[in-house]
């Protein structure tokens, strides 16, 4: 495949949804006229180094993607599992352990996340929180509370709900306000995570739910986030949560999720980079 080719096929189908568009659209947003663009596409002539740095950003991939033959070399997936299976394997264990918060939570969420898809994808959100949910009980974890916080943690933030009109217990309603953060500013961003990642190191459960939401954060942003949110993603990642495993290997009963949680975290962020 051309570049040109490359240029077109990412512009119109690959990548994040926000990055999708026209010629039109993708020669605004370069600063370059869309016949510009267009010739590029017919390989009438290939952009400067400059705009081949502008364009891999406007597009969120590496320049490398515009410029290599691979494209379809390999078949991706979205989502491995359906929702509806996870949803009913979730209530099933948690029938089976006496879990009733997590039992509850299961179908509350469902609903809250009703209609909303994971960032710049088809993907239902509520793939999201089961993956949570799967993941701790994977790790061996029975605990109401932490399973029932894996499913409920976003729907403060997503969906416009009030922690204290939560119908849960305090403890769980703690524990999702501590996984919820305000709203953030390309101004406030460092002082509100500075303060969002510091008020949750009080409990351990939160730690632990929001650890294993960050290895799903981290294996799907992908295809969910432009490049420069997934450079955020890895830095914020580096920053902050070294500290948090340090915590969950400090806690005892946690100290074999930290190994994992470590590793995967870890590796993960060492792919990126790689790939970078």
């Amino acid at each position: 495949m051309s570049i040109g080719a490359n240029i077109k096929r990412i512009r119109e189908t690959a990548g994040p949804k926000q990055c999708r568009m026209t010629q039109e659209e993708l020669a605004e947003k370069l600063g370059v006229s869309f016949q510009a663009v267009s010739a590029w596409e017919r390989d009438e002539y290939l952009p400067e180094t400059a705009n081949l740095i502008k364009l891999a950003d406007a597009l969120g991939v590496s320049a490398s993607a515009i410029l290599e033959d691979r494209a379809g070399t390999f078949k991706t997936k979205d989502a491995i599992y359906d929702w509806e299976h996870m949803k009913t394997f979730v209530k099933t264990a948690a029938r089976n352990y006496g879990l009733p918060n997590a039992l509850k939570a299961v179908d509350y969420a469902v609903e809250k996340h009703k209609g909303q898809p994971r960032k710049n994808t088809d993907v239902p959100y509520i793939v999201h929180p089961l993956t949570l949910a799967y993941h701790a009980l994977a790790m061996g974890f029975k605990d109401d509370q932490i399973i029932a916080a894996c499913l409920l943690h976003d729907v403060i933030e997503d969906c416009k709900v009030k922690a204290k009109d939560l119908p849960f217990d305090e403890d769980i309603r703690e524990m999702v306000r501590l996984l919820s953060h305000e709203k953030t500013t390309p101004e406030n961003r460092d002082q509100v995570m500075e303060a969002y990642y510091g008020a949750m190191t009080v409990n351990p459960k939160v730690v632990l739910v929001k650890c294993i939401d960050r290895c799903n954060n981290l294996t799907t942003m992908s295809w969910g986030l432009s490049r420069d949110r997934m450079y955020r993603m890895i830095t914020e990642t580096e920053k902050y949560y070294p500290a948090l495993l340090d915590q969950l290997k400090s806690t005892v009963e946690y100290n074999d999720a930290y190994w994992m949680l470590k590793y995967q975290i870890e590796s993960m962020l060492d792919i990126y980079k790689r790939l970078w």
